[in-house]
Protein backbone atom coordinates (compact mmCIF):
# COMPACT_ATOMS: atom_id res chain seq x y z
CA UNK A 1 0.00 0.00 0.00
CA UNK A 2 2.83 2.56 0.44
CA UNK A 3 4.27 1.69 -2.86
CA UNK A 4 1.00 1.97 -4.36
CA UNK A 5 0.59 5.25 -2.69
CA UNK A 6 3.82 6.96 -3.51
CA UNK A 7 3.08 5.31 -7.38
CA UNK A 8 -0.19 7.09 -7.26
CA UNK A 9 1.02 10.89 -6.60
CA UNK A 10 -0.53 10.07 -3.00
CA UNK A 11 -3.91 9.00 -4.11
CA UNK A 12 -5.89 8.57 -1.46
CA UNK A 13 -8.73 7.80 -3.78
CA UNK A 14 -6.90 4.66 -5.08
CA UNK A 15 -5.75 3.23 -1.48
CA UNK A 16 -9.65 3.44 -0.89
CA UNK A 17 -10.64 1.33 -3.66
CA UNK A 18 -7.81 -0.64 -3.36
CA UNK A 19 -9.01 -1.84 0.23
CA UNK A 20 -12.10 -2.70 -0.45
CA UNK A 21 -10.95 -4.80 -3.42
CA UNK A 22 -8.73 -6.37 -0.54
CA UNK A 23 -11.85 -5.90 1.32
CA UNK A 24 -13.47 -8.55 -1.13
CA UNK A 25 -10.68 -10.95 -2.20
CA UNK A 26 -10.36 -11.68 1.25
CA UNK A 27 -14.16 -12.28 1.91
CA UNK A 28 -14.33 -14.29 -1.25
CA UNK A 29 -10.93 -16.51 0.21
CA UNK A 30 -12.62 -17.37 3.43
CA UNK A 31 -15.82 -18.34 1.37
CA UNK A 32 -13.77 -20.61 -0.96
CA UNK A 33 -11.73 -22.35 2.08
CA UNK A 34 -14.57 -23.20 3.55
CA UNK A 35 -15.69 -25.37 0.37
CA UNK A 36 -14.48 -28.98 0.28
CA UNK A 37 -12.42 -30.33 -2.06
CA UNK A 38 -14.55 -33.27 -3.00
CA UNK A 39 -16.97 -30.28 -4.30
CA UNK A 40 -14.44 -28.96 -6.51
CA UNK A 41 -13.23 -31.97 -7.77
CA UNK A 42 -17.38 -33.18 -8.47
CA UNK A 43 -17.86 -29.35 -9.98
CA UNK A 44 -14.47 -29.41 -12.42
CA UNK A 45 -16.19 -30.90 -15.50
CA UNK A 46 -19.12 -28.54 -15.25
CA UNK A 47 -16.53 -25.49 -14.59
CA UNK A 48 -14.94 -26.15 -17.44
CA UNK A 49 -17.37 -26.79 -19.76
CA UNK A 50 -19.15 -23.54 -18.85
CA UNK A 51 -15.44 -21.72 -18.64
CA UNK A 52 -15.44 -23.17 -22.60
CA UNK A 53 -18.94 -22.06 -23.60
CA UNK A 54 -18.11 -18.07 -22.22
CA UNK A 55 -15.09 -17.66 -23.93
CA UNK A 56 -16.29 -18.78 -27.04
CA UNK A 57 -19.65 -16.07 -26.75
CA UNK A 58 -16.62 -13.71 -26.27
CA UNK A 59 -15.50 -14.21 -29.44
CA UNK A 60 -18.93 -14.46 -31.18
CA UNK A 61 -20.96 -11.59 -29.28
CA UNK A 62 -17.79 -9.88 -26.97
CA UNK A 63 -17.17 -6.18 -26.27
CA UNK A 64 -14.48 -4.87 -27.81
CA UNK A 65 -11.82 -2.88 -26.20
CA UNK A 66 -8.53 -2.21 -26.09
CA UNK A 67 -8.68 -3.10 -29.57
CA UNK A 68 -9.45 -6.75 -28.44
CA UNK A 69 -12.51 -8.38 -27.51
CA UNK A 70 -12.17 -9.94 -24.41
CA UNK A 71 -15.15 -8.95 -21.95
CA UNK A 72 -18.72 -10.66 -22.08
CA UNK A 73 -21.52 -7.90 -21.35
CA UNK A 74 -24.59 -9.62 -19.87
CA UNK A 75 -26.32 -6.57 -18.96
CA UNK A 76 -26.33 -6.44 -15.46
CA UNK A 77 -22.61 -7.00 -15.26
CA UNK A 78 -19.55 -6.65 -17.46
CA UNK A 79 -16.77 -9.45 -16.57
CA UNK A 80 -14.04 -11.07 -18.33
CA UNK A 81 -14.65 -15.20 -19.18
CA UNK A 82 -10.40 -15.41 -18.77
CA UNK A 83 -10.23 -14.37 -15.67
CA UNK A 84 -12.86 -16.87 -14.53
CA UNK A 85 -10.14 -19.99 -15.90
CA UNK A 86 -7.12 -18.63 -14.20
CA UNK A 87 -8.59 -20.97 -10.97
CA UNK A 88 -10.98 -23.45 -13.51
CA UNK A 89 -8.26 -24.67 -15.47
CA UNK A 90 -5.68 -25.95 -12.68
CA UNK A 91 -8.64 -27.18 -10.99
CA UNK A 92 -10.20 -29.30 -14.19
CA UNK A 93 -6.24 -30.42 -15.02
CA UNK A 94 -6.45 -31.38 -11.16
CA UNK A 95 -9.42 -33.64 -11.51
CA UNK A 96 -8.44 -35.46 -14.53
CA UNK A 97 -5.24 -36.67 -13.47
CA UNK A 98 -6.44 -37.59 -9.63
CA UNK A 99 -9.08 -39.90 -11.28
CA UNK A 100 -6.07 -42.65 -11.61
CA UNK A 101 -3.17 -42.81 -9.78
CA UNK A 102 0.23 -41.14 -10.09
CA UNK A 103 1.59 -40.10 -11.95
CA UNK A 104 -0.77 -40.06 -14.65
CA UNK A 105 -1.07 -42.45 -17.70
CA UNK A 106 -0.73 -41.14 -21.17
CA UNK A 107 -4.43 -40.80 -22.19
CA UNK A 108 -5.14 -38.66 -18.56
CA UNK A 109 -1.68 -36.39 -19.47
CA UNK A 110 -3.24 -35.98 -23.41
CA UNK A 111 -6.42 -35.31 -21.95
CA UNK A 112 -5.34 -32.61 -19.79
CA UNK A 113 -3.17 -31.41 -22.79
CA UNK A 114 -5.94 -31.09 -25.34
CA UNK A 115 -7.77 -29.28 -22.27
CA UNK A 116 -5.21 -26.60 -21.96
CA UNK A 117 -4.42 -26.13 -25.54
CA UNK A 118 -8.51 -25.14 -26.16
CA UNK A 119 -8.39 -22.71 -23.57
CA UNK A 120 -5.30 -21.00 -24.40
CA UNK A 121 -6.23 -20.44 -27.84
CA UNK A 122 -9.57 -19.24 -27.42
CA UNK A 123 -8.08 -16.83 -25.04
CA UNK A 124 -5.49 -15.96 -27.57
CA UNK A 125 -7.93 -15.39 -30.38
CA UNK A 126 -9.31 -12.90 -28.13
CA UNK A 127 -6.38 -11.68 -28.37
CA UNK A 128 -5.17 -11.70 -25.07
CA UNK A 129 -1.49 -13.13 -25.58
CA UNK A 130 -0.21 -12.33 -21.69
CA UNK A 131 -3.56 -14.35 -20.21
CA UNK A 132 -3.15 -17.42 -22.42
CA UNK A 133 0.30 -17.89 -21.56
CA UNK A 134 -0.38 -17.32 -17.94
CA UNK A 135 -3.44 -20.21 -17.94
CA UNK A 136 -1.34 -22.32 -19.88
CA UNK A 137 1.55 -22.81 -17.72
CA UNK A 138 -0.91 -22.85 -14.56
CA UNK A 139 -2.05 -26.09 -16.12
CA UNK A 140 1.30 -27.43 -16.95
CA UNK A 141 2.42 -26.55 -13.62
CA UNK A 142 -0.14 -28.70 -12.37
CA UNK A 143 0.77 -31.38 -14.95
CA UNK A 144 4.22 -31.46 -14.32
CA UNK A 145 3.66 -31.33 -10.23
CA UNK A 146 1.62 -35.50 -10.77
CA UNK A 147 5.07 -36.96 -12.24
CA UNK A 148 3.75 -37.06 -16.05
CA UNK A 149 6.24 -37.65 -18.26
CA UNK A 150 7.29 -36.14 -21.48
CA UNK A 151 9.08 -39.00 -23.07
CA UNK A 152 7.44 -39.90 -26.34
CA UNK A 153 9.37 -42.77 -27.34
CA UNK A 154 11.32 -45.26 -24.53
CA UNK A 155 14.85 -43.37 -25.69
CA UNK A 156 15.23 -40.36 -23.72
CA UNK A 157 17.30 -38.05 -26.06
CA UNK A 158 14.93 -39.19 -29.12
CA UNK A 159 12.44 -38.38 -26.83
CA UNK A 160 13.59 -34.72 -26.26
CA UNK A 161 14.55 -34.49 -29.94
CA UNK A 162 11.01 -35.01 -31.44
CA UNK A 163 9.67 -32.57 -28.56
CA UNK A 164 12.03 -29.92 -29.32
CA UNK A 165 10.59 -30.65 -32.88
CA UNK A 166 7.29 -30.48 -31.96
CA UNK A 167 7.01 -27.07 -30.24
CA UNK A 168 9.93 -25.38 -32.88
CA UNK A 169 6.76 -26.54 -35.52
CA UNK A 170 4.04 -25.23 -33.01
CA UNK A 171 6.19 -22.16 -32.60
CA UNK A 172 6.26 -21.45 -35.98
CA UNK A 173 2.85 -22.10 -36.97
CA UNK A 174 1.98 -19.57 -34.17
CA UNK A 175 4.05 -16.92 -34.93
CA UNK A 176 3.47 -16.93 -38.79
CA UNK A 177 -0.12 -17.46 -38.82
CA UNK A 178 -1.76 -16.94 -35.60
CA UNK A 179 -0.01 -13.84 -33.80
CA UNK A 180 -0.74 -10.42 -34.99
CA UNK A 181 1.81 -7.69 -35.96
CA UNK A 182 1.23 -6.20 -31.91
CA UNK A 183 1.92 -9.36 -30.23
CA UNK A 184 4.78 -10.26 -32.08
CA UNK A 185 6.46 -6.89 -31.50
CA UNK A 186 6.22 -7.51 -27.84
CA UNK A 187 8.02 -10.63 -27.92
CA UNK A 188 10.68 -9.03 -29.37
CA UNK A 189 10.48 -6.16 -27.39
CA UNK A 190 10.46 -8.49 -23.93
CA UNK A 191 13.79 -10.00 -25.30
CA UNK A 192 15.22 -7.03 -26.78
CA UNK A 193 13.70 -3.19 -25.79
CA UNK A 194 16.11 -1.27 -27.35
CA UNK A 195 14.71 -2.87 -30.97
CA UNK A 196 11.73 0.17 -30.82
CA UNK A 197 12.64 2.50 -27.56
CA UNK A 198 10.49 5.49 -28.31
CA UNK A 199 7.58 2.79 -28.98
CA UNK A 200 7.04 -0.99 -27.36
CA UNK A 201 9.95 -0.57 -25.85
CA UNK A 202 9.74 2.15 -24.11
CA UNK A 203 7.91 0.94 -21.18
CA UNK A 204 10.61 -1.52 -20.05
CA UNK A 205 13.67 0.72 -20.96
CA UNK A 206 12.33 3.54 -18.35
CA UNK A 207 11.03 0.75 -15.60
CA UNK A 208 14.96 -1.11 -16.15
CA UNK A 209 16.28 2.98 -15.36
CA UNK A 210 14.39 3.15 -12.47
CA UNK A 211 15.53 -0.45 -10.85
CA UNK A 212 19.08 0.65 -11.82
CA UNK A 213 18.53 3.70 -9.78
CA UNK A 214 17.31 2.69 -6.45
CA UNK A 215 20.91 1.27 -5.93
CA UNK A 216 21.25 -0.61 -2.35
CA UNK A 217 18.83 0.81 0.11
CA UNK A 218 16.58 3.26 -2.69
CA UNK A 219 15.63 6.87 -2.77
CA UNK A 220 13.19 6.89 -0.22
CA UNK A 221 9.04 6.75 -0.40
CA UNK A 222 8.05 9.19 -2.59
CA UNK A 223 11.49 10.67 -3.94
CA UNK A 224 11.66 8.59 -7.21
CA UNK A 225 12.51 10.28 -9.98
CA UNK A 226 11.28 7.75 -12.86
CA UNK A 227 8.15 7.28 -11.12
CA UNK A 228 7.43 10.47 -9.74
CA UNK A 229 8.12 12.60 -13.06
CA UNK A 230 5.77 9.71 -14.61
CA UNK A 231 9.05 8.41 -16.91
CA UNK A 232 7.55 4.66 -15.63
CA UNK A 233 4.20 4.50 -17.42
CA UNK A 234 1.14 2.61 -15.83
CA UNK A 235 3.71 3.07 -12.54
CA UNK A 236 0.65 1.91 -10.20
CA UNK A 237 -0.18 -1.51 -11.66
CA UNK A 238 1.71 -3.30 -14.23
CA UNK A 239 5.27 -1.31 -13.59
CA UNK A 240 4.55 -0.81 -9.27
CA UNK A 241 7.91 -3.03 -9.06
CA UNK A 242 10.15 -0.67 -10.57
CA UNK A 243 8.81 2.12 -8.26
CA UNK A 244 9.40 -0.20 -5.05
CA UNK A 245 13.15 -1.27 -6.81
CA UNK A 246 13.69 2.69 -7.56
CA UNK A 247 12.28 3.69 -3.77
CA UNK A 248 13.11 0.78 -1.62
CA UNK A 249 16.41 -0.49 -3.50
CA UNK A 250 18.24 -3.94 -3.57
CA UNK A 251 17.06 -4.27 0.15
CA UNK A 252 13.69 -3.99 -0.80
CA UNK A 253 13.55 -6.32 -3.67
CA UNK A 254 15.19 -8.69 -1.45
CA UNK A 255 12.59 -8.31 1.17
CA UNK A 256 9.95 -8.78 -1.57
CA UNK A 257 11.38 -12.09 -2.91
CA UNK A 258 11.65 -13.23 0.68
CA UNK A 259 8.01 -12.88 0.99
CA UNK A 260 7.19 -14.54 -2.13
CA UNK A 261 9.56 -17.39 -1.03
CA UNK A 262 7.81 -17.47 1.96
CA UNK A 263 4.12 -18.30 0.51
CA UNK A 264 5.64 -20.56 -2.08
CA UNK A 265 6.96 -23.12 0.35
CA UNK A 266 3.83 -22.67 2.79
CA UNK A 267 1.78 -23.48 -0.24
CA UNK A 268 3.72 -26.05 -1.24
CA UNK A 269 4.29 -27.46 2.58
CA UNK A 270 0.78 -27.52 2.78
CA UNK A 271 -0.16 -29.08 -0.57
CA UNK A 272 2.44 -32.20 0.49
CA UNK A 273 0.67 -32.62 3.95
CA UNK A 274 -2.94 -33.28 1.90
CA UNK A 275 -3.83 -36.74 1.72
CA UNK A 276 -5.64 -37.01 -1.88
CA UNK A 277 -4.17 -36.54 -4.79
CA UNK A 278 -6.58 -33.72 -6.11
CA UNK A 279 -6.06 -31.58 -3.37
CA UNK A 280 -2.27 -32.20 -3.42
CA UNK A 281 -2.37 -30.84 -7.05
CA UNK A 282 -4.93 -28.31 -6.22
CA UNK A 283 -2.09 -26.87 -4.01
Amino acid sequence: MLILYSSSGESIDLIYRQLIRLAIAFGAMIVVSQIPPLYLNRAAPTLITIGIFLLILVLLIGSTGGGAQRWLNLGFIKFQPSEMMKIIVPISIASILSERTLPPRALMSLLSLTVIIVVVALIALQPDLGTSLLIGASGVYVLFFSGASIRLVKNTWLSLGLLLGILSGLFYVAWNYLLISYQQNRIITLFNPEYDPLGSGYHIMQSKIAIGSGGLTGKGLNQGSQSQLDFVPESSTDFIFSVLAEETGFIGVLFLIFIYLLIIYRCMDLSMRCEDNFSRLLG
